[in-house]
């Protein structure tokens, strides 16, 4: 039996000290060396062909045993994303997997894992999908989780665009690099999967055994949460870092804080800005990526835990008020955002959760409103 992933408590990582010109160098000695390039998109048949288009990377991070090579900024009228090279050595191979990297309206760098092209609009897709039973009916939702890159990563990705106000704009990367889907599939393909399956089959992997380590004792009481003793946050010797971000939506300057839990086997990352403190899904300490950048082993929580500062929440026929559309508990639903009329505060749900006011009350300053 081989042996379970290793873990890993590290800084977060930061981007080489090479300038575009030495990056591109090296990359392309990997390519001219032998690398496999594994392409899903439209560009599979000549995968060569995307560095003659301009998807040359510009800069280089690394974690653990993966490289990723990165684009500068670019975006389509959806999303504002980087081309990334994800870079594995398996036995004797190097492999290289292009992504697409993106920024969600969480804050929080996903990697897409293919997309769906409908009715003239753009849908990425989310990564993993699981069963919920509404109604009586099973009905399958994403896992948005799934897709988020290491939190160890997550400052990197800020540093690198911090600086930029726009992207170029590029409308043809995601079908050049992700593999289309068919209009009502929001699962994704044996590549995404496979890799999670498999490192799941081994329970000594598991983090709790596979069970939420966060849960509400109570449906839709925010003061319910509880969490399984050791998995809370340790805010008094777990902060790892704090770094800056931000964000028109959520009124400017952002904090972020990487801190882990007591038994020091999960990682959160808590959000606090003006008016919002959240968290991003709580992450395992494994090292294991997958050939997406993205972790094998998840960490389960209720994902009521993980609301954002705003959530999607409006009426998808004006004139039909059963028509409403929410990720938001029922009945904690704030004003719109100024800026996105789609979303609403999330306050009223955010504030009286356990974990935030602790956060708030220990961190201090930085975390309070």
């Amino acid at each position: 039996m081989p042996a379970p992933i290793p873990t890993r408590v590290v800084d977060s990582v930061a981007p080489a000290g090479l300038t575009p010109a030495q990056v591109a160098r090296e990359f392309r000695a990997l390519v001219d060396g032998g690398a496999t390039l594994r392409v899903d998109g439209e560009a599979r048949q000549h995968p060569a062909r995307l560095l003659r288009l301009g998807y040359t990377p510009k800069h280089k991070i690394t974690l653990f045993d993966t490289r990723f090579y990165l684009t500068n900024m670019r975006q389509t009228p959806e999303i504002r994303f980087l081309v990334s090279w994800v870079v594995q050595t398996r036995g004797r191979r190097i492999e290289i997997h292009p992504c697409i990297f993106y920024k969600d309206v969480s804050l929080v760098w996903r990697s897409a894992s293919h997309f769906v092209w409908s009715n003239g609009e753009i849908w990425i897709g989310k990564g993993d999908v699981r069963q919920v039973v509404e109604d009586g009916q099973e009905v399958l939702y994403s896992d948005e989780a799934t897709t988020d890159l290491p939190l160890e990563v997550q400052t990197a990705m800020e540093t690198l665009c911090r600086a930029v106000r726009s992207g170029r704009p590029d409308d043809r990367a995601v079908a050049l690099l992700l593999r289309r889907a068919p209009a009502d599939r929001i699962e994704p393909y044996r590549d995404f999967v496979e890799p999670r399956r498999r490192a799941a089959a081994d329970r000594r992997n598991l983090v709790n055994g596979g069970r939420p380590i966060a849960r509400f004792t109570r449906r839709h009481d925010p003061t319910s949460l509880r969490f399984t003793p050791g998995y809370e946050p340790d805010f008094r010797g777990g902060i790892l870092e704090t770094s800056p971000s931000t964000s028109r939506l959520y009124g400017g300057a952002l904090q972020r804080f990487r801190i882990l839990s007591r038994n020091r086997v999960v990682q959160y990352q808590f959000v606090a800005g003006p008016r919002h403190a959240w968290i991003i899904p709580p992450q395992a300490t494994t090292t294991e990526l997958s050939g997406y950048g993205v972790r094998t082993i998840d960490v389960a929580v209720d994902d009521d835990l993980c609301v954002p500062g705003y959530e999607y929440h409006f009426l998808e026929d004006p004139e039909d008020p059963s028509s409403l559309f929410t990720q938001i508990p029922p009945g904690f639903a704030g004003p719109p955002n100024p800026h996105d009329e789609t979303r609403c505060d999330t306050s009223p749900w955010l504030d009286q959760l356990p974990v935030i006011r602790e956060f708030r009350r220990t961190i201090g300053r930085r975390g309070r409103r």
